[in-house]
């Protein structure tokens, strides 16, 4: 049974990224908006209704492994060890959610087709801005449920708030300037570090004798 069940998962991630690689291709060479789902079925060798089964809307292809990124955040949560600090805890879920996009959407061109459309097609914005927003909600909801007497649900907010916004517009930044996927990790961790300890980053930088004295210079 444990292997009928696990051949029929390996099928099920096969077909799911055929038709990822699929989209990938048609948004390419003919536009998001002037590809069909219907073609991206065809290319992918499977029947419309199979992609349905995989993809609400075809805006959804473009989130790729989100769903996945989330439960590895969540899951890192959920094995809050005692001793553990709310920066620590929320730390191991931003890192587990960096690591899981540099196995999957970085090296496979998704990230940054998505950066892409986020910039020229709105229904992959809005859908883009939907997603995070239910990312950054569960976040939240499972950091204040695994210990409301640490961190209040407003504290959480801030938390998953600042780390959240600090990894997408790291991403963004660093994608639209031509990162690699290791250079785009590496500068993703960077942005959890500042998030959480933007005070610990800057006296390193002070002991290193690399600070800048001028005002108004990011650090």
């Amino acid at each position: 049974m444990a292997e009928t069940t696990g051949r029929r998962e390996r099928k099920k991630l096969q077909t799911r990224q055929a038709l990822v690689d699929a989209a990938m291709r048609l948004f390419e060479q003919k536009g998001f908006d002037r590809t069909m789902v219907t073609e991206i079925a065809e290319a992918a060798d499977v029947s419309e209704r199979t992609f349905y089964l995989h993809f609400p809307t075809k805006e959804d292809v473009v989130i790729g492994t989100a769903q996945d990124r989330l439960d590895d955040g969540l899951r890192a949560i959920a094995e809050w060890r005692p001793g553990q600090s709310v920066a620590e805890v929320l730390e191991s879920a931003a890192q587990s959610i960096v690591e899981n996009a540099w196995r999957s959407d970085l090296p496979s061109g998704l990230a940054a087709l998505r950066v892409k459309l986020l910039a020229s097609t709105p229904s992959v914005q809005s859908r883009l801005v939907h997603r995070m927003l239910r990312t950054q909600g569960e976040l939240i909801e499972a950091l204040h449920r695994a210990a409301p007497e640490v961190v209040s649900r407003a504290e959480a907010a801030a938390l998953v708030g600042a780390v959240l916004g600090a990894l997408n517009a790291t991403a963004i930044l660093s994608i639209e300037q031509g990162d690699g996927p290791d250079d785009v990790r590496a500068a993703l961790r960077r942005a959890i570090d500042l998030a959480l300890r933007p005070q610990r980053v800057i006296d390193l930088r002070k002991e290193s004798g690399t600070a800048s004295t001028a005002p108004g210079q990011p650090i």
